[in-house]
């Protein structure tokens, strides 16, 4: 049995909803946090990043108008730029993935296929 799924998801996204698919297609139901509706906290950013093992800049959409509004960059401070997704939540890279332990930025979609190494060759 695979362990619980969490998908940061927006419905807009069409890689959001190819990747929500193909958990599905793995007999995968993953709770959807629905991160532009209810915008995530610091800690709950910091727990992720920990998750993924990845700076905060990982997690960023640089073509985000906010993004550029705001004026980030690779040289924003990471406390800085985590506050401003906190702020901004489109700035967040879509869509991660969490199983257990483990999580990803599921671009493309089919990256998804790296939480279940058994499985690997299936998608």
């Amino acid at each position: 049995m695979p362990p619980h799924c969490v998908l940061w998801f927006d419905a807009r996204c069409p890689a959001s909803r190819r990747t929500l698919e193909l958990l599905r297609e793995r007999g995968v139901e993953p709770s959807l946090r629905r991160f532009l509706e209810e915008p995530p906290t610091v800690e709950e950013l910091d727990a992720l990043l920990r998750v993924l093992g990845a700076p905060p800049h990982a997690l960023a959409r640089a073509d985000a108008d906010e993004y550029q509004a705001l004026r980030l960059s690779e040289r924003t401070a990471p406390d800085a730029l985590i506050r401003a997704i906190v702020q901004h939540p489109r700035i967040l890279e879509r869509p991660i993935v969490v199983c257990g332990e483990r999580g990803l930025v599921a671009r493309p979609p089919e990256r998804v296929s790296e939480l279940f190494p058994a499985e690997a060759g299936m998608v």
